[in-house]
């Protein structure tokens, strides 16, 4: 695991990237996956599988996973943000690269929500720029349709079903809201029994996992934003999310996130940490 603060600069080992502060790359080697078999033709898991992994992950066991290069990359340079008269954080700059995840730890107060908020573009920095792929993110036409972003609160409608509000947040940021593809993400999030129930009768557990069946959605190697994804669930919903944070970095997708509880990925040979706690803010 590596540890970036705020008064690390890039060192002789990484400088293959931009000159500046940044990040080291995530190598992967070989991802494989099974395919499940059902007695009456496919089942909702083969009918996840096929329509959210490319055709290598549903081959036999071994199999190399091969995706196109993808060149999308968030730098931030030189952030500050403050609430009041009081500096949340100044000087804050990091890299994020396709296959990499960034895992932002801080105290609570530190500015971890606030940093991501300006990475999504909810708010704006008192200094500091933000671009993607070289480009402003206010300038970047294609940066929204690639971003997910799941915030601390899970976005969902109490009088709304388990099924619609999935249905209703995918159409919300352009995703596919199939009938089946809805019932397939919750199934890979273990809520599929609970999909006819108003959210009003959920467990803040069970809500989480609603708002987080929107990572089962996805396909391409985008960038996802996440605040404390981890927050109020059990050891299986942790296993679920680890699996596809796994799996999009597999295809060559990022992730920034918050987590106040230490995570391990399999197959991921590090996990680049930017710790707000330390250095001069």
């Amino acid at each position: 695991m590596n540890y970036y603060t705020l008064n690390d600069k890039i060192g002789s080992n990484t400088d293959r990237w931009t000159p500046g502060w940044g990040l080291t790359y995530c190598n992967f080697e070989q991802v494989s996956r099974e395919k499940s078999s059902s007695m009456n033709g496919p089942s909702l898991k083969d009918r996840y599988m096929q329509s959210h992994l490319p055709d290598c992950f549903i081959a036999s066991a071994g199999a190399t996973i091969s995706y196109p290069e993808t060149r999308f990359m968030l730098s931030a340079t030189q952030l500050a943000f403050r609430r009041g008269d009081a500096w949340l954080f100044t000087d804050v700059s990091f890299e994020i690269h396709p296959a990499q995840i960034l895992w932002l730890r801080g105290k609570n107060g530190r500015g971890k929500t606030s940093l991501l908020r300006l990475v999504v573009g909810l708010t704006q920095p008192d200094h500091g720029t933000l671009t993607w792929d070289g480009v402003p993110l206010h300038d970047a036409p294609d940066y929204r349709s690639q971003l997910v972003y799941i915030g601390h609160t899970n976005g969902l409608k109490d009088d709304l079903t388990v099924s619609e509000s999935l249905h209703f947040l995918a159409r919300l940021h352009d995703r596919d809201s199939t009938p089946d593809s809805v019932s397939a993400a919750l199934l890979r999030l273990a809520i599929h029994h609970r999909s006819h129930l108003p959210v009003r009768t959920l467990s803040q557990g069970q809500r989480r996992r609603v708002a987080l069946a929107r990572l089962a959605l996805e396909q391409g190697p985008s960038l996802w934003v996440l605040d404390e994804p981890f927050d109020t669930l059990d050891q299986e919903g942790i296993s679920i999310i680890n699996g596809l944070l796994e799996e999009h970095l597999a295809r060559h997708g990022s992730v920034i996130l918050t987590s106040h509880l230490p995570f391990s990925l399999k197959g991921i040979h590090q996990i680049n940490v930017l710790d707000l706690d330390e250095g001069s803010a």
